[in-house]
């Protein structure tokens, strides 16, 4: 399968390998990957972007099929793994880098990102207000193979 713009999500909600980790066990995530998005120094490494100095966050990349998963079935799952009213911060990680963001790859999706939210917050989960941006995919970087499906090795 190519890899298609449509057919792609970028999820950062704390430690990347968490992220992974959740969404590589739902049926049509095709591969998944870890890396860096959303930040201002080309090719970061993992102890760049740990020193808090490159503006990237932690994120999981994956490609899925539209036919087998929806992207709204992304959403629901993404909202579920973390908690998205903490501003730079999941469970013992602080920092920026882990900041609750979905990076968009095309319109339809920052649409259905943002009613997405919307919806959360309109439903009463949260007594705080959700903090998770909504933002264009940038350069993505891919982070060490040692990061790749961690919890696997």
């Amino acid at each position: 399968m190519s890899q298609d713009l449509q057919h792609l999500a970028t999820f950062g909600g704390g430690c990347f390998w968490g992220v992974e980790a959740a969404f590589r066990q739902l049926p049509g995530v095709l591969s998944t990957s870890v890396g860096y998005m959303g930040g201002h120094f080309p090719n970061p490494s993992y102890l760049d972007v740990l020193s808090r100095i490159t503006g990237h966050a932690e994120v999981a990349q994956l490609q899925y099929n539209p036919q087998q998963i929806s992207y709204q079935t992304l959403l629901a799952k993404f909202w579920d793994i973390h908690d998205p009213t903490s501003l730079n911060r999941q469970g013992a990680d602080r920092g920026e880098q882990y900041r609750s963001v979905i990076f968009y790859h095309t319109p339809e999706q920052e649409q259905l990102a943002r009613q997405s939210k919307r919806q959360l917050e309109q439903s009463g989960r949260y007594d705080k207000p959700i903090v998770t941006q909504i933002v264009p995919a940038s350069a993505y970087y891919l982070a060490s193979e040692d990061h790749q499906q961690y919890f696997e090795q």
